[in-house]
């Protein structure tokens, strides 16, 4: 009989090492000066400079890209679903006013190739580059049997910083604040359970199907990365007082906006206020969706929210524009409870 080994049970360890030397120069572009040691270490370090913090709290945050990964498989195009994966962690401990600091990443797939975890980590670092983040730890598990050969799946972890005193929780917000809206560049990394059922069972399109209502072809419009809203919103946070912050992610309007609002509040939310992007109309036409479940499942166009003193919305949005971005006043605070659309 002869000798059994790893990669007789479908585990290249080769490969695995040879991934690594391939995303190496993409993690160390991403190293700001809190970082200490390399790559390969059992663990990512970081130092603390806690200059102009009185009382520095970390916030945390956790997340994945969901089921646009197939869209990633099925398009073999993985060098942009890594920012996705930041995009979601980052944005969240971000409605806290919290600051990145690194990010750690988790990828598993049913057989490695050393291109494909690079373009995934390409994308990654792509990701914190924009959060001004350090890639500072990761794994990359191949787990045959577990996976088919062509999946895979990402997690990724993020640490951030706040002064405590400048915490933003939503408790301030009263009734007659503004709503103020940053757009998103599409579907983000929500949804994709019904968005790939629309345009893939209902409508029977292919990922290349150049759609003219899109102005793109389909997989063009569905792999468009989430986006980070980091520099924007701490730009905003030095000038002008935050009192309410919301990441659109899954749920969409109707269950993001409540979790930050003050218990009896709710929002009015001007719908046509903004630009939407081409994918939402043509996706409710299509599919023949409700409104209101369009606005219960996507960010139809505005991926983060700040909510502010009405005298204050001039200098939230001209310190938004100061970063290159746009911003939409969207809605107002209502004394009554629940999200209206208007």
């Amino acid at each position: 009989m002869s000798k059994l080994t790893y990669a007789d049970a479908g585990v290249d360890i080769e490969e695995g090492a040879l991934a690594v030397e391939k995303m190496k120069s993409y993690v160390k572009e991403t190293f700001t000066k809190g970082v200490l040691g390399g790559l390969g270490g059992f663990g990512g370090m970081f130092e603390l400079d806690l200059t102009g913090y009185t009382k520095p709290v970390l916030v945390s945050g956790t997340d994945g890209v969901g089921t646009k990964l197939k869209i990633a498989i099925m398009k073999d195009q993985h060098d942009t679903v890594g920012i996705d994966l930041v995009a979601m962690c980052v944005n969240d401990i971000l409605v806290q006013g919290a600051k990145p600091l690194f990010f750690l990443d988790y990828i598993a797939t049913g057989k490695l190739s050393s291109d494909k975890i690079a373009g995934l980590v390409k994308g990654i670092a792509e990701g914190c580059k924009q959060s001004n983040a350090a890639l500072i730890g990761g794994e990359t598990a191949e787990m045959p049997g577990f996976y088919d050969e062509d999946d895979y799946d990402m997690a990724g972890f993020t640490v951030g910083i706040v002064d405590k005193d400048k915490i933003i929780d939503g408790s301030t917000i009263e009734a007659g604040d503004v709503l103020v809206g940053l757009p998103s560049t599409g579907v983000h990394s929500n949804g994709y359970s019904l968005v790939r059922k629309l345009f893939f069972d209902v409508l029977s399109l292919d990922m290349h199907d150049y759609v003219d209502a899109l102005g793109a072809t389909v997989g063009e419009t569905l792999i468009t990365p989430t986006k980070i809203y980091v520099k924007p919103v701490l730009k905003v946070l030095e000038e002008v007082s935050v009192k309410g912050m919301v990441h659109v992610t899954g749920g969409g309007f109707v269950e993001n906006i409540p979790r930050i609002l003050p218990e009896g509040l709710g929002v009015n939310i001007e719908l046509n206020a903004w630009p939407m992007p081409k994918v939402f109309p043509f996706m409710q036409e299509a599919g023949n969706v409700d409104t209101y479940e369009m606005y219960k499942t996507f960010n139809m166009g505005i991926g983060f929210i700040m909510i502010v003193k009405k005298e204050d919305v001039d200098a939230l949005i001209s310190a938004v524009k100061s970063t290159g971005e746009e911003a939409y006043v969207i809605g107002e605070v209502t004394k009554e409870a629940g999200v209206k659309l208007c």
